[in-house]
């Protein structure tokens, strides 16, 4: 059943929630909707607290790898981390807390080419259990289907989202995060194309990021999806500032499957 994941999104050290399509490399024209006044620590403790596993911290950039390890030493093996994960790094972070390492933009060369050695190593390396790939995708134009989007979800890849594509990578990964970058962080509602495609489509468990802004959205996705798909909230949740979702009903709806 369709499950609420919490999520720490850092941005030069501090927690905050960014339209994710405004992100760029040299910082022009970024839209930031929430800077918490709370450390990442105190977030991963809350989730803690409250029994919400299978959570994840993104780094948006340099400068975030502090705020990032201390998230993950206080709450060992609750929440995956993502952003910069690279061979060099991967056990670094699960040394320090990580349940399992995100990677997206490690996956591609410079010009955006899907390299699949490169997934087949991080397997080897970290092992299938312990990695999720990021598959977050930006929509094509009309009903042409999604393809994947790195570096800050700026630049286009040469990987669709299609069924054959998440079988084979799926084989080599425990989980995919799939944020939908066109409705990322803007809280005006989901990609429900997107949600029903994953559902039928995803054969690992996935979690899907992008326009969740009322509670009744987390239903929505789990009958869209026939609660294969889990979800997170951002700039719509209380946690965050925003005003249409609350935490507490987050952790109610966990709760309610007993």
């Amino acid at each position: 059943m369709t499950r609420f994941r919490p999520c720490i999104d850092l941005h030069e050290g501090r927690v905050k929630q960014i339209v994710g399509s405004s992100l760029s490399g040299d910082g022009k024209g970024l839209k930031t909707n929430f800077v918490s006044e709370h450390s990442a620590e105190w977030f991963a403790r809350r989730y803690a607290q409250d029994g919400l596993g299978g959570g994840h911290v993104i780094q948006l950039g340099a400068g975030n790898q502090q705020a990032a390890k201390s998230a993950l030493s206080a709450y060992p093996g609750g929440l995956q981390i993502g952003g910069g994960i690279r061979l060099e790094n991967a056990l670094e972070y699960l040394d320090a807390g990580a349940s399992h390492v995100i990677v997206t933009s490690f996956l591609f060369d410079h010009e955006g080419r899907f390299l699949s050695e490169r997934l087949q190593a991080m397997a080897r390396l970290v092992g299938p259990e312990r990695l999720v790939v990021d598959l977050s995708c930006r929509a094509l134009e009309g009903d042409g289907g999604w393809v994947v989007a790195m570096d800050r979800w700026q630049k286009r890849t040469d990987l669709l989202l299609s069924p054959e594509n998440l079988r084979e990578i799926g084989g080599q990964c425990a989980e995919f995060l799939v944020h939908a970058v066109d409705v990322e962080g803007k809280c005006e509602g989901i990609d429900e194309r997107l949600v029903v495609f994953l559902g039928q489509n995803s054969p690992i468990p996935v979690t899907y990021a992008g326009g969740v802004h009322r509670l009744e959205v987390l239903h929505r996705i789990e009958h869209l999806s026939k609660g294969r798909v889990d979800a997170t909230i951002g700039s719509a949740l209380d946690l965050f500032g925003g005003t249409a979702v609350s935490y507490q009903d987050c952790l109610a709806f966990n709760a309610r499957k007993g």
